[in-house]
């Protein structure tokens, strides 16, 4: 029986089964990939999860929990191919500085108000996503996404540099003090955990290069451990380890529904669903790009929605994309959300099972890892062709990578966002307007810019190519105007209309504006292949009787030839252009 399509369901339905849109994709050989991609996740998500609770000042356990369930969930009503959820330093800060003002951190209220936080994020996302807001990620420019990865990519490297190379960093450094300290405490370095670090990162990168089917992250991870167990038993040096982690299964939760508690954090509580949105969205943005995916982002609320919504009742906190195990997915060769599905499960097992094992897993093993996840994200090559040929790109680019290492994930994001606005809207606010001619050269009077060719002396055929909006208004009428002022005998205008895509109200009464000035002229305003849809918004905006249906032409030769039975014969009986065939003269193409 074959599994059913996801088009066969009810609209209303299918964004609560957009698993079946991805399952045909699952096979043997993806089943492989999945599994090595899962249980890497996995491994990296044990000590990520308990840094991120005492972060967020819960207790250790629940930063595991949240990358159990939420993760499953996130991947199976998501539409990202490879971005897997679960607790996140930003998320963790947020939550730390709205709860903290109501309970103590880690008291058994703060835990509550936690997960009744985690319900009502999970709520407004799913909202959003119903509402089809997740449209807004549209505005997140491809430059956005390329700097915004670079930056988050050495973030990942700048939260390892204390594990890599053994030094005392405090957790809440910035990214300037903790490569200041860095930079100023060479001689402080610790030389077995630089090594353990170095063999680390020079054994994934050497199992990658020569042995690229191998699973290089665990094989780096497993010898990292073995040359820091080396250490320990013949130099007497010990090297700092994750250390034992509970092993216990999310239990069964409740939020308190208080109304009182609720209002209290609902300031709050959209801040947190901005920053978690945006982060997920971005993060599935911008690994997409690299595998060319095509990202929902309507279905990534609801997914990010439900996972949040669900994980509430399952001791988990505020979950989102999760850039570290995001990208670790990616690099270990995910290739259908079955990953993510895997790793929560796999989680599951490792807390069961293996959690206390985890005494012999280097801090610094671990950094190694990170960094070259961390260098794998970063698109040089994009990177640099920005640079090289799109100056304003290159300035979004750059600012967005920059806010992401001096501000926060957020910020960055609605920087980048916002400049990324502002150059769409100095595009089309100054859309193409062009002097067309007849090529005297080619026998099919192909049309081309008059820059440097005659024109007829009272006929101007001009080609707009954007949208008459209210903010390009001004623009098309100055620039026709200074057209007008130095061809002040072109009377008749003719407007090629086939590259204007939309036309608002401002836009089609300042062509009524042109067209009436002209008639009073003794001219006209004429307009050639126009958009059936453009056609409806002249009407709609009640300036069709005016512009005349009679100046409206499927051709540029029906629209000449009706066009030149109205000029003036005494100032064409002495033009020497004579660019048209109906000028009827030697020298008429």
């Amino acid at each position: 029986m074959s599994t059913p399509s996801i088009h066969d369901m009810p609209v209303w339905l299918r964004p609560f089964v957009s698993f079946l849109s991805w399952w045909p994709l699952v096979n043997r050989d993806t089943v492989k990939l999945d599994l090595m991609a899962g249980l890497t996740g996995a491994l990296i998500a044990l000590p990520q999860g308990v840094a991120f609770a005492t972060i967020a000042g819960m207790p250790p356990q629940y930063g595991l929990y949240a990358g159990m369930i939420p993760a499953m969930v996130a991947a199976l009503f998501g539409s990202s191919w490879h971005l897997v959820s679960g607790p996140t330093t930003a998320a963790s800060i947020v939550l730390y500085s709205i709860l903290s003002t109501h309970a103590e951190p880690g008291s058994s209220q703060y835990v509550t108000l936690a997960l009744t936080m985690t319900l009502m994020v999970g709520v407004i996302q799913i909202g959003m996503g119903l509402a089809r807001l997740g449209t807004l990620v549209n505005f997140i420019s491809h430059s956005v996404v390329v700097g915004f990865t670079a930056g988050a990519a050495i973030l990942i490297a700048t939260k390892q540099v204390k594990n890599f190379f053994g030094l005392p960093i405090p957790r809440s450094a910035s990214f300037e003090q903790t490569w200041e300290t860095l930079l100023t405490h060479l001689g402080s370095v610790d030389v077995a955990i630089l090594s353990v670090s170095m063999f680390t990162l020079l054994l994934g990168v050497a199992v990658k290069i020569f042995y690229p089917k191998q699973p290089y992250m665990i094989v780096s991870m497993l010898g990292g451990s073995v040359a820091a167990v080396l250490l320990k038993a013949f130099g007497g040096v010990s090297v700092p380890v994750v250390g034992a982690l509970p092993a216990s299964l999310p239990p069964l939760s409740m939020p308190s529904f208080n109304l009182a508690s609720m209002q209290e954090m609902a300031s709050g509580v959209f801040a947190v669903t901005l920053l978690a949105l945006t982060e997920a969205v971005s993060i599935a943005r911008a690994l997409a790009a690299r595998s060319g995916q095509h990202v929902d982002g309507n279905q990534e609320f609801i997914g990010q929605g439900l996972s949040n919504m669900i994980g509430a009742f399952f001791s988990s906190y505020v979950a989102t994309g999760s850039f570290n195990r995001s990208g670790v997915n990616y690099a270990a060769g995910a290739k259908t959300p079955l990953a993510a599905i895997l790793a929560g499960l796999f989680l599951l097992i490792l807390v069961l099972f293996v959690a206390p094992w985890a005494v012999y897993l280097p801090n610094a093993a671990m950094a190694g890892i990170l960094f070259m996840v961390a260098w794998g994200l970063i698109d040089f090559e994009e990177i640099i062709h920005t640079l090289k040929n799109n100056r304003q790109e290159s300035v979004i680019l750059v600012a967005t990578f920059v806010a992401t290492l001096v501000l926060s994930l957020e910020e960055a994001i609605i920087l980048g966002v916002i400049l990324s606005l502002g150059l769409y809207l100095a595009r089309t606010s100054r859309p193409q307007i062009r002097v067309r001619v007849p090529d005297k050269n080619n026998k099919r009077r192909k049309f081309i810019d008059a820059a440097h060719e005659s024109q007829c002396p009272q006929v101007r055929l001009v080609r707009i190519d954007g949208s008459l909006y209210f903010g390009a208004t001004s623009y098309v009428r100055d620039t026709l105007g200074e057209q007008d002022r130095i061809f002040p005998e072109q009377k008749h205008v003719a407007i090629v209309g086939s590259g204007i895509n939309f036309v608002d109200k401002e836009g089609a009464h300042l062509l009524e504006e042109e067209a009436l000035k002209r008639r009073e002229k003794g001219g006209g305003l004429y307009f050639i292949r126009l958009k059936d849809t453009v056609y409806e918004q002249f009407d709609e905006h009640g300036v069709l009787k005016v512009l005349g249906g009679r100046n409206m032409f499927d051709t540029r030769g029906d629209a000449i030839s009706s066009i030149y039975k109205l000029l003036d014969k005494g100032i064409c009986e002495t033009c020497k252009a004579r660019i048209f065939l109906e000028c009827g003269k030697e020298g008429a193409v």
